[in-house]
């Protein structure tokens, strides 16, 4: 794994052996990223099963004012933290050694311009935190967006109160969702 692009371009993040976690791939990330385009530029970014923080680092290296990034495994954060210094972004994030969804219900919530979403697969694990972030909407911000990675086998269409899903990509064995507030359906997704 790299930084695609940025202040950060090139360099080598670190990852965790095993299947504890499950990194996106450069191929992957380089879409994600073209869609999002300038608007990660001063967004406040959540890494929701942050992982060793490959989707929020790329945010913060490509101009994203914050990322907060929550993972419970205390390894993949050792590995987390190691990848913010060398990448050194670490004075614009947060890292919070949580289970999500305690996290989600618990803390105060915060606005954020970009939500996150890459569980461990085949546990249900992205529809449980999508609902949590649809019974509290305050996270998201009015002109923000959720992006679930999930494997496409794992896709289910939710009835969510609050968010509709706008767009799909599938990448190989990697499909990514795109949720958005329903009041903000009527403004361009991509730029």
């Amino acid at each position: 794994m790299r930084v695609i692009s940025g202040s950060a371009r090139g360099r080598r993040l670190k990852s965790l052996p095993g299947s504890a976690t499950r990194p996106i791939t450069d191929r992957v990330k380089t879409a994600l990223f073209d869609i999002l385009g300038p608007r990660i530029v001063g967004a406040r970014v959540l890494d929701l099963f942050a992982g060793t923080g490959s989707v929020g680092i790329e945010a913060l290296s490509r101009g994203a004012a914050e990322a907060v990034f929550v993972e419970k495994d205390p390894r993949a954060i050792r590995v987390l933290r190691e990848n913010l210094r060398e990448t050194g972004l670490a004075d614009r994030a947060r890292v919070v050694r949580a289970d999500v969804f305690t996290f989600l219900r618990s803390a105060r919530a915060e606005a954020f311009d970009f939500i996150y979403v890459a569980p461990p697969q085949y546990r249900g694990w992205w529809r449980r935190t999508l609902e949590q972030l649809d019974a509290r909407p305050e996270w998201i911000a009015p002109e923000g967006q959720v992006v679930v990675q999930i494997h496409p086998r794992e896709f289910e269409t939710l009835t969510l109160h609050h968010l509709d899903l706008v767009d799909r990509r599938d990448y190989g064995s990697t499909h990514l969702l795109f949720y958005r507030l329903h009041y903000n359906l009527l403004k361009p997704f991509r730029s």
